[in-house]
């Protein structure tokens, strides 16, 4: 069973930072994105080195129970593991654009945003954690410079936090007079605003969220002297669920480019509490 450690382990040992070229849909941030999203595979399911296409296919289907795009979110969700979301960015400090899925601590299989075939994928899962994976390629290149693994529930609030906001705007659409409303997974849809009953208007959320390197600003300085650096940030329980034989790969690595240190993490429901984290980093 794939999981970060591997990842992080896969990405030093075929350490890369050439992001193919591949296109999908006419959103130019899409076309750019799917390039990292093969990436990232790769990595978790130790692809990398894979010439022949069948039997990496096959090893996709053996890592990953679900494949998600960004119409369905999420992106990737490993076997009996953790939910994956890609997101590519030209800056490394720009904000993440969610568009209309605010941020999430975790993935619930009750979650309108998710297709039937994303909640089918298992068997009675409820709940997976969910890991953010943030890639920066500069602008009119296709060089990955940095690649961050962050857990949600490292940088966001529970859910209610989020659904309180979207939910207050949803009711309040609805108490405007002499007009239409139609059932929408989205903020609303108000129907037959005109006069003709010709005209609706669709009310979309467009969630964006700090960038990590703004975000954990006070536990990693981003070091714009480096070619590539990957960061991997989780709470201490998560890192000691792990395989140990991962974990001990990974302290026993001995390679002066890789970090491993003990943290404290802001609690993204009361900042002033601290949280016991585990902070991985290689740069080269």
């Amino acid at each position: 069973m794939s999981n970060i450690l591997k990842a992080f382990i896969n990405t030093i040992n075929s350490y890369q930072s050439n992001v193919s070229t591949l296109t999908n849909g006419n959103n130019r941030a899409n076309n750019m994105g799917a390039g990292l999203e093969e990436f990232i595979k790769d990595i978790f399911a130790g692809t990398i080195n894979e010439t022949i296409e069948q039997n990496r296919l096959t090893t996709f289907s053996q890592t990953y129970s679900y494949s998600g795009n960004k119409n369905n979110p999420p992106d990737l969700i490993l076997k009996n593991s953790d939910a994956i979301e890609i997101k590519k960015l030209e800056s490394h400090n720009t904000a993440i654009a969610l568009n209309s899925s605010y941020p999430k601590a975790k993935l619930f299989s009750n979650s309108s945003m998710i297709t039937t075939a994303c909640r089918n994928c298992e068997e009675n899962w409820t709940v997976k954690d969910m890991l953010y994976v943030i890639g920066n390629v500069p602008k009119n290149t296709n060089n990955l410079k940095s690649l961050w693994f962050v857990y949600g529930d490292c940088f966001c609030a529970d859910k209610e936090v989020y659904e309180r906001i979207k939910d207050t705007i949803s009711t309040g659409i609805t108490t405007i007079p002499n007009v239409e409303f139609t059932e929408t997974n989205e903020l609303g849809k108000v129907k037959k605003v005109d006069p003709l009953g010709i005209t609706d208007l669709r009310i979309r959320g467009m969630w964006h969220i700090e960038n990590p390197t703004k975000i954990f600003n006070y536990l990693y300085s981003y070091d714009e002297t480096k070619s590539f650096q990957l960061i991997c940030l989780m709470k201490k329980e998560k890192y000691e669920s792990m395989p140990l034989a991962d974990r001990q790969t990974i302290e026993n690595l001995n390679n002066p480019n890789v970090n491993v240190s003990d943290v404290r993490i802001k609690n993204p429901n009361n900042p002033v509490q601290l949280m016991d984290g585990k902070l991985l980093v290689f740069k080269i």
